[in-house]
């Protein structure tokens, strides 16, 4: 068994190279295939990553800046794997999940796990979310997903999304930004598969720290759900 990890890459020089160590430690649990899409970076990312090319199989330089969604799909042709994860570049997420996070798809329990941020008892931790705002928009996402999804999901847009690599090329991306999340939860819901969830460990960061996230793509999560349950805007 493979598991290919693709990791889109924006403007990370203070993370990345930590964040590869961590992924590379995994190797001792099974064979991993470590492929980074850079999408556009202007500091030193790619010196960094050019540099220190044994932490990775693949490097992907997209030249413009076009957003998460778009650097994952760049990537996904050249993952082999049998199991396709997505990590940030950040050190939101810990890699030490991953053996948690691909067990449900090597039991055949399912075709695709999301790693929840959120307890069994439902609660967010605020220290790790750093802000209520972003606690209580995860939320209303995460419920309005569900309604139109069909759906009983706690973290619909959390980066940790496993697939049964099969699946996830069989599906059809087209948004370029961090629309990537809703997108592929409402075309995963369309094809009528199941999400298991498993929870996982999580720092948020702070906008001064490099968060990229913010209340536009939290509109555009409502409005790409619409788009592809209803196929409408387009």
């Amino acid at each position: 068994m493979i598991l290919s990890i693709i990791i889109p890459c924006f403007n990370e020089e203070n993370t990345i190279l930590e964040l590869l160590k961590k992924v590379n430690l995994q190797k001792s649990n099974f064979k991993v295939e470590i492929i980074i899409s850079d999408d556009g970076s202007k500091d030193k990312t790619l010196q960094f990553l050019k540099s220190n090319n044994n932490l990775y199989d693949k490097l992907i330089e997209n030249k413009i800046n076009r957003g998460k969604g778009a650097a994952i799909r760049s990537a996904i042709n050249f993952a082999s794997g049998d199991i396709i994860l997505i990590q940030d570049a950040d050190l939101e997420y810990d890699p030490k999940d991953y053996k948690k996070l691909i067990q449900p798809i090597i039991e055949k329990k399912t075709k695709v796990v999301y790693g929840t941020r959120v307890a069994k008892n439902g609660r967010y931790n605020s220290r790790d979310f750093i802000s209520l705002s972003r606690i209580f928009f995860n939320h209303v996402l995460t419920i309005f997903s569900n309604i139109f999804n069909n759906q009983n999901l706690t973290d619909a847009h959390t980066c940790y999304k496993v697939f049964e690599a099969k699946l996830f090329k069989e599906i059809k991306l087209n948004e370029n930004d961090f629309a990537f999340c809703p997108e592929v939860t409402t075309k995963l819901s369309k094809l009528n598969e199941k999400i298991l969830e498993v929870p996982i460990s999580y720092k948020g960061r702070t906008k001064q720290e490099g968060k990229k996230i913010g209340l536009y793509d939290g509109i555009r999560a409502f409005y790409v759900i619409l788009k592809y349950q209803f196929k409408i805007f387009y």
